[in-house]
């Protein structure tokens, strides 16, 4: 089919790299502009427009899709379906309306669950037992359209935002191919969604990451992998703080915030229920350490208290 594929960051390209392998004529990639990035603050590249340019298709990279002159070089390519993906820019009605068959978006959840920017983070934070791939056929709502396949996959308890985005980003390529081929034979069937089963994925903030002790082991062990690796989690000890990459839960009791044990298993920490293990940790300008690393040069002892 004759396409144009919108997305920016690496789980979009994965992607736009299962329809270049599917045969898929890809006359049009649209992705955001280049953003500073890096200690340098140089302009960069989305993982997108690398992939593109590598395939040598045409990029475009408008601040919006509002623009009479765009929406006119969209016309132009003469697509049957725009396939959208983690693309982050709006898209207005007159675009929805362009491709012979409408825009097709991959998104990272089992809608109507988790709706929104956050899906993979959300569902973690959320103790969700499975997530998945839904293709939807876009509206003008957010997240809100019919839904066309759905693909479940288990959420492993050690899975982090890293670990899962990568499978559904893999999930997300297969599936939007399997859902062309369908469609090209007619075999596409709509299911609307029931907006009472909605839950909204909020974009996720820094300020999430700090480790409020009061809450139960078991949901700060999960804001360790959800916000793993953005925004990670954090806490802080005598004034400092220690971003939290690894964490896994105790019974053991006591006050939120001190320290149950420290050695080389980790940092043990009470919580409102329960305790968190602190097991792989980073202080500011240094190397994210295993604890029997760690511990050697920043001494820890039981009864101490991490800062409120």
């Amino acid at each position: 089919m004759r396409l144009i594929f919108a997305g920016t960051p690496e789980f979009a390209a994965q992607a736009l790299d299962a329809l270049i392998g599917a045969g898929h004529e890809i006359a049009l990639v649209l992705t955001q502009p280049d953003r500073p990035a890096g200690r340098g603050m140089s302009l960069a590249m989305s993982a997108v427009k690398q992939l593109a340019l590598k395939h040598d298709l045409t990029v475009l990279q408008p601040a919006s899709l509002r623009e009479p002159e765009i929406q006119a070089q969209l016309a132009a390519a003469g697509v049957e379906v725009m396939v959208v993906a983690a693309y982050g820019l709006i898209l207005p009605q007159a675009v929805l309306d362009i491709p012979l068959r409408g825009c097709l978006n991959i998104h990272a959840s089992l809608l109507p669950r988790w709706r929104g920017a956050a899906p993979i983070q959300r569902a973690i934070l959320a103790g969700d037992a499975e997530t998945g791939i839904t293709i939807m056929q876009m509206d003008e709502g957010l997240d809100t359209g019919a839904m066309l396949l759905k693909f479940p996959v288990p959420i492993m308890a050690d899975d982090t935002a890293e670990t899962l985005h990568d499978k559904l980003a893999v999930l997300g390529g297969d599936a939007i191919v399997a859902a062309l081929s369908q469609l090209q034979v007619d075999v596409l069937g709509a299911q609307p969604q029931d907006d009472r089963l909605a839950t909204y994925a909020a974009k996720l903030t820094k300020a999430e990451g700090k480790l409020d002790w009061g809450r139960s082991a078991h949901e700060l062990e999960r804001a360790v992998r959800a916000y793993n690796p953005f925004p990670v989690a954090q806490a802080a000890f005598r004034g400092v703080t220690w971003r939290i990459w690894q964490a896994t839960t105790s019974s053991e009791r006591g006050a939120p915030g001190e320290v149950l044990r420290a050695d080389k298993d980790g940092v043990l920490v009470a919580c409102g229920e329960g305790a968190l293990l602190l097991q792989g940790v980073q202080k500011a300008g240094g190397k994210r350490l295993p604890m029997a690393q760690f511990l050697p040069g920043n001494p820890v002892r039981a009864g101490e208290r991490f800062d409120a």
